[in-house]
């Protein structure tokens, strides 16, 4: 990419982590505007996909797609066909429209495999949509849990969905045990700079079962372990708190959407707490959102991460 490829949260990040120079240079080397063969063909092979968007208050929201693979193909490599619909309950029911700021996730937990694809909805169909790709880049196979999802067809019974202000006693349990989510972050752009026009990230957050810890009924903090030092959800975070929390139950296929106001905390006794953590994600449950069992994909046994500090 011949434009900057991070915008100033990220920058402010990478310069109070000490890489700003060396991210200056490898941003653009590694974060394409477009995707290479092998993020072509990984796509393909996928049973879901990991999607972030925003609605119409501006508030992040993370959401899965699942359809046997095959189901996303790229006919080049500036586009990425999605040959599905949301689930049930999940927000992209009413983010999805013509045009509007996407991130998506390509994650093979079993491979420990990741891909990440930014861009931008178009050709939204009752069958489908297509992304128009902003930016692509990889990311290493740190904190993913190896498990290996099978895509089943689900019985056609509408799923029982559960909203709330406040987190219900599954939504602690899904919680509590989790030891994946993922989190949407936007940047709503900067209309002096043609290149920074704003988009939607979607992430991975991956530790040891229990690494959310969450304080009372609305508090989650999360231990940020060492990345590849884009801080593309940290940075978003510095410029705009709020933020899409995505929790899978891979034992029932429950969904737990979560909107939340994040902030980051770099030093302090409570970042003591966890080890091997350089700085913490701190989290306010704003609203929940849970499906029970609308998720059709069913997970092979877990094996942690290498990488988890504190491992044995």
């Amino acid at each position: 990419m011949t434009s900057p490829v991070f915008h100033e949260g990220e920058r402010a990040l990478q310069a109070r982590a000490g890489v700003e120079a060396r991210m200056t240079q490898l941003g653009p080397r590694v974060i394409r505007d477009f995707m290479p063969e092998q993020h072509r063909e990984f796509f393909a092979q996928l049973p879901f996909v990991i999607a972030g968007t925003v609605d119409a208050q501006g508030q992040p929201w993370a959401s899965v797609l699942a359809r046997p693979p095959g189901f996303l193909h790229s006919p080049h490599p500036q586009r990425l066909d999605v040959k599905t619909t949301p689930l049930p309950g999940d927000p992209l029911e009413v983010t999805l429209a013509e045009g509007a700021p996407i991130g998506l996730l390509g994650l093979e937990p079993h491979t420990r495999r990741r891909n990440r694809m930014n861009g931008s909805v178009r050709h939204v169909k009752a069958s489908g949509f297509s992304v128009e790709v902003s930016q692509s880049f990889g990311n290493c196979p740190k904190y993913i849990q190896a498990r290996e999802p099978v895509y089943l067809q689900g019985d056609g019974a509408a799923p029982v969905m559960h909203e709330s202000r406040q987190l219900d006693e599954a939504a602690r349990r899904i919680i509590t045990a989790a030891d994946t989510f993922f989190i949407a972050t936007a940047y709503a752009g900067d209309s002096a700079k043609a290149w920074h026009a704003g988009g939607v990230d979607v992430s991975h957050r991956g530790g040891k079962p229990g690494f959310v810890q969450l304080d009372g009924n609305a508090v989650l903090t999360v231990p940020d372990y060492v990345g590849n030092y884009f801080f593309n959800t940290l940075g978003n975070i510095a410029v705009d708190p709020r933020a899409g929390l995505l929790f899978i139950d891979f034992e029932k296929g429950d969904l737990l959407y979560l909107a939340v106001a994040a902030s980051i905390i770099w030093d302090g006794p409570d970042l003591r707490e966890f080890e091997g953590a350089q700085r913490l994600l701190r989290t306010q449950v704003l609203s929940m959102r849970r499906v029970e069992g609308v998720l059709p994909l069913r997970w092979g046994p877990a094996e942690l991460s290498p990488y988890l500090p504190g491992r044995d």
